[in-house]
């Protein structure tokens, strides 16, 4: 009864079995076509090149996150999925056509009519990446030592993603400090140095690194944060920090078919995170992780209605370092490691060898006020509504002015973090 009496408080039962294609929406239908049949209509939000191009990628990003998950289903995930895209669409710069259309098939370019992919990647880096975002990206791509890098991929790589390429040195110790020397420029040091081996075959290594700090539109009270119990199943439960507000204004939505309820929340920046929070206490969360899409993420996002709640959520430090490698070759881009044509970036045979991942997540009780923004008014509700994440859930974070997935993440323990 309760969760009928929330979706009449909340609208229409969120879909997202239509949301499967960057092309189209299934909110607006046209004239109909040849067959007869309405013709779909694409959702005006795709139709701003920067838009849909932040669909693509950020579909290749959950992809990139669910095999990710399933390869490690009873661990935390972390990822910054933008960062790794980036990183091969720069590497698609040098690629002959048959390697190319395998990474943009991975990054969904083939549904995209763009004459320029590249010049609208430098637009999308250019929004995410604004001050006032709070999140810095950068993809870097790293060769072999001794190779003789062409300059008609060097001055389109440099043009459209701000890098230039690294050439090993063939010393470990002196190549890995100078990795670690650039992310830790990239990063503005929030991001600790590595201390794993720099392999001694490499031949293309991708790296993609990523830090997010932002800001609540409305602060947490530090005074009302303390011990409470987090439910890593139905019998296991610890103490961690968890942020408390008794009147949060957030956006707010249940959907029946994924058996979770869903929450925005406001960050400064035109930046949001939408939280997935399964109404048991489970740790097998791949339906909902399936249902992740860039469409069903702008679905949500409009479908939602604003609350006011009793929140609680975990204080919390994220942060990864590790290999993607296995996970890009389950996606399908086995090739690249095997037989790949990159002949534009230069004329001796390489390959890409190993696509390493940092990031660095955190939220705490900071925030830009102390009271909500006016243009929030809250749905009223006839009975008091929590929302606490005191149990598994996933997490994503989202730039709100062009559909960008800048971060993911899965919480099965706040302490493993």
């Amino acid at each position: 009864m309760q969760a009928l009496v929330l979706l009449l408080w909340t609208g229409a039962l969120l879909g997202h079995s239509s949301c499967q294609s960057v092309a189209s929406s299934p909110e607006s239908s046209a004239a109909p076509d040849s067959t007869g049949e309405p013709a779909e209509e694409e959702d005006p939000f795709f139709k701003v090149p920067v838009n849909k191009l932040a669909a693509s990628v950020s579909n290749f990003g959950y992809d990139l996150y669910r095999t990710r998950s399933s390869e490690s289903p009873a661990a935390n995930v972390l990822l910054s999925p933008l960062s790794v895209a980036t990183a091969l669409s720069a590497l698609s710069l040098g690629a002959e056509q048959r390697t190319e259309s395998i990474i943009h098939r991975a990054l969904y370019y083939d549904l995209i009519s763009s004459p320029d992919i590249h010049s609208t990647y430098k637009d999308l880096l250019t929004t995410v990446t604004a001050p006032q975002k709070n999140l810095r990206s950068a993809s870097r791509i790293v060769f072999e030592r001794k190779l003789r890098v062409k300059s008609s991929f060097v001055a389109p790589l440099e043009k459209s993603y701000g890098t230039r390429p690294r050439i090993l040195t063939g010393n470990p110790r002196v190549d890995l400090q100078e990795i670690n020397n650039w992310v830790q420029a990239q990063m503005k040091g929030r991001i600790a140095r590595s201390t794993r081996e720099m392999p001694s075959d490499i031949s293309v290594l991708l790296l993609g690194v990523a830090y997010f700090k932002g800001q609540w539109v409305t602060k947490f009270d530090p005074r009302k944060t303390s011990l409470q119990d987090f439910h890593l199943d139905e019998e296991r439960t610890v103490r961690v920090p968890m942020m408390s507000d008794p009147k949060a204004i957030l956006r707010y939505g249940l959907d029946s078919d994924l058996n979770c309820k869903i929450a925005q929340l406001p960050l400064t920046g035109s930046t949001s995170i939408i939280f997935f929070l399964p109404l048991t206490v489970t740790q097998n969360l791949t339906m909902i992780e399936e249902s992740l899409t860039s469409e069903f993420i702008h679905d949500i996002d409009r479908e939602l209605k604003t609350i006011q709640a009793v929140l609680t959520i975990p204080k919390m430090k994220l942060s990864y370092e590790g290999e993607v490698t296995k996970s890009l070759k389950d996606m399908k881009l086995q090739s690249l490691f095997e037989s790949p044509d990159f002949s534009k970036i230069t004329g001796k045979p390489v390959k890409l060898t190993q696509v390493e991942h940092r990031a660095g997540f955190e939220w705490t009780e900071e925030g830009a006020g102390t009271s909500p923004s006016p243009g929030l008014q809250p749905v009223r509700l006839t009975f008091p509504l929590d929302y606490h994440l005191n149990r598994p859930f996933i997490f994503v974070l989202r730039d709100t002015d062009t559909g960008a997935l800048l971060f993911i993440g899965k919480i099965l323990d706040p302490r493993g973090t």
